[in-house]
């Protein structure tokens, strides 16, 4: 189930602060950051965004 707006609008990496992209189209759900820099990509567990930085995913 992809995340609401409202929510995705408020949500921010808490790496960089830049804001997410919902990639829950896939098999892994999950937000990915949108930052030039950044670009970590954190799990959608259950519905819930893991937001932490140690459990996100680093760019390939």
């Amino acid at each position: 189930m992809p995340l609401e707006a409202g929510l995705l609008e408020i949500l921010a990496c808490p790496a960089c602060r830049a804001p997410l992209r919902d990639e829950s189209a896939g098999e892994a759900p999950e937000l990915v950051c949108t930052g030039q820099d950044c670009g970590l990509a954190y799990p959608v567990r259950d519905d819930i965004p893991v937001l932490l930085v140690d459990e996100a995913r680093r760019p390939g």
